[in-house]
């Protein structure tokens, strides 16, 4: 028996549209899409549930309003298969669109691509599904050998990594602690840590303290 993930979309399937344009005008237009996704839709003996439309949205953009809803209707299992005119119409990246396929599947949902000719209900779409998701971890996986890389080759040229050390001024602790504030605000006002005021207004000197971080941030990746 064939699992629910490998049922070919019957003619009275509900199908989903999603169509975008990050920008409005300049020549484009999200029904040229569209019309091309109905004609698809019909062909394929599909009932159309709902056109999802971001109009003048970015596709590098974390939350967009109609895809958004998309989502939510498919969780709710609305329809039964998600056309888009492209991949990049849809996805933001690699990663993005092999995690929503994912999803998709798990749902029980079908995603086909026009321009890609991919439909994950048919072995090539399958297979293009999988390939897909090989290259997002391949992806991954370079970006994090090239930050070591980045890392160790900087160390190496003793180039400090993280974040810049905290500044202790002694001038601006002691006028603060004349004018009769415990350390404990003195050290939420600044930013620093109780011991580091009470160190720097003790020795009388500004003291320098390297602050916890993220190696790799602020520093340039090979």
């Amino acid at each position: 028996m064939k699992s629910i993930c490998e049922t070919i979309p019957s003619h009275d399937s509900k199908v989903a549209l999603y169509a975008r344009v990050s920008t409005n005008g300049k020549g484009q237009d999200v029904t040229l899409q569209l019309e091309d996704l109905r004609t698809y839709a019909e062909a394929r003996g599909w009932r159309i549930y709902r056109e999802y439309v971001d109009n003048g949205i970015s596709g590098r953009k974390d939350s967009r309003p109609s895809l958004d809803s998309l989502m939510n209707d498919a969780r709710k299992k609305r329809f039964d298969v998600v056309t888009v005119w492209r991949f990049d119409r849809f996805a933001r990246s690699t990663r993005h669109l092999v995690t929503a396929l994912e999803e998709f599947r798990h749902l029980g949902i079908d995603f086909v691509s026009y321009r890609e000719n991919i439909d994950t209900s048919s072995p090539m779409g399958k297979a293009m599904f999988t390939i897909a998701g090989a290259f997002a971890e391949l992806e991954a996986d370079l970006i994090k050998e090239r930050v070591r890389a980045g890392i160790a080759h900087a160390k190496a040229k003793g180039v400090r990594v993280g974040r810049p050390p905290a500044k202790a001024d002694a001038r601006q602790l002691q006028e603060l602690r004349d004018n009769g504030l415990p350390i404990r605000a003195i050290a939420e006002q600044t930013g620093l840590s109780k011991s580091l005021v009470h160190k720097t207004l003790q020795n009388g000197c500004s003291q320098a303290v390297e602050m916890p971080g993220v190696e790799s941030q602020g520093m340039a990746v090979l």
